[in-house]
């Protein structure tokens, strides 16, 4: 019985361990991460190698209704890469409806693109979250994952500005503080 609770600690200790920032740039200093230095911050909208996005893909939303990337261009893209199986993903989600509603007069727009769902997993999963904002079907396009990539695990949220140009990549679940404060420097 003793060896199952080290086991239990060693496995809760090791999840602790993978949900922290593992690059530099997704560090921020926020009332729940107070050992972060405020200096880690970057308050500038674009990063330093910041590169214009590829929006010449064409993709189906989970209605069946092609999107072409290049069509939001003039807006600031939030594209989260993303599954219905993914926890982090989940708990990011409610996150980008809000910010969607609260921030899509002013010229944002949230996409999402399910790396490995079928269409027939987007619709009850969009419905559940009551997601406001497309769902692109990811399904086969590693061609997309590439120019945005690389993307290793998810969620990575990548952050174009209105001139197509892609500012930021976080890599991993981010609190919507974070989010909110890149999205208003680009707005």
């Amino acid at each position: 019985m003793k060896w199952q609770w080290i086991t239990a600690a060693v496995a809760a200790f090791a999840l602790a361990f993978l949900t922290l920032p593992l690059f530099p740039e997704n560090l921020t200093a926020t009332p729940s991460a107070p050992w972060l230095a405020a200096d880690a911050v970057s308050e500038a909208a674009c990063d330093a190698n910041a590169r214009p996005a590829n929006l010449d893909f064409t993709l189906q939303d989970m209605n069946g209704d092609t999107v072409e990337l290049a069509s939001f261009k003039g807006k600031v893209i939030l594209l989260n890469f993303w599954a219905t199986w993914c926890g982090p993903c989940k708990v990011e989600i409610p996150e980008f409806v809000e910010l969607q509603n609260e921030y899509g007069d002013d010229g944002l727009v949230v996409l999402g693109l399910s790396i490995d769902d079928p269409v027939e997993k987007l619709k009850p999963f969009a419905d559940e979250y009551e997601v406001n904002y497309p769902l692109l079907v990811g399904l086969g396009r590693h061609d997309v994952r590439e120019a945005f990539g690389p993307i290793w695990g998810i969620p990575v949220t990548v952050y174009i500005d209105r001139n197509g140009i892609l500012c930021k990549r976080h890599m991993g679940l981010a609190t919507k503080e974070r989010v909110e404060r890149d999205i208003r420097a680009m707005l």
